[in-house]
């Protein structure tokens, strides 16, 4: 792998970064840089989804709350959502390769853990409002996916006419 240039395609807006090394790709992963959306590529012809690629160790899915979760993702981005106050030491995260679950104080270890004052729930919310943002653009594609299927759904019904038509 370390031959090998890559390529890392971002989901949000699928804005192209390399050729990098595999080491700077699995820097960025541990870095939290790359999201389980964001694709990789070490051709530019086949795409993989970044955790697919099992050497990147985006390997834990983040309950955010109840039947809420993130990932599969690195232990840097674990970190990122503890110090954003999103979720806590105590909040349970399922390792996807042997699907073990653990607290995340079992994970971060204890000196990266955040000390919060005031009890941090801003981040719940934004998370929250992460959530229905995507679903708005879920929504959003899958309307455009139905136009596009209801045109050529239409587009099917002209050509057999022409056809039906010229073969009388």
């Amino acid at each position: 792998m370390d031959d090998l240039k890559w390529y890392l395609k971002k989901s949000s807006d699928n804005s192209l970064f390399g050729p990098v090394s595999f080491v700077q790709l699995h820097e960025w992963s541990v870095s939290a840089q790359i999201s389980p959306l964001d694709r990789v590529s070490s051709d530019q012809k086949t795409w993989l989804k970044a955790p697919m690629v099992r050497e990147l160790e985006m390997d834990y899915l983040i309950e955010v709350g109840p039947d809420q979760f993130y990932g599969p993702t690195s232990v840097g981005a674990v970190r990122e959502f503890l110090v954003a106050g999103e979720i806590t030491a105590t909040s349970i995260v399922t390792n996807c390769c042997d699907a073990t679950e653990l607290k995340v104080s079992d994970l971060v270890p204890p000196m990266e853990l955040p000390v919060l004052t005031g009890g941090n729930k801003g981040g719940r919310s934004s998370i929250r409002l992460n959530l229905q943002q995507r679903v708005r653009e879920l929504e959003e594609a899958l309307m455009e996916e139905r136009r596009a299927a209801e045109t050529a759904r239409m587009q099917v019904e002209k050509l057999e006419a022409k056809l039906a038509e010229l073969t009388r």
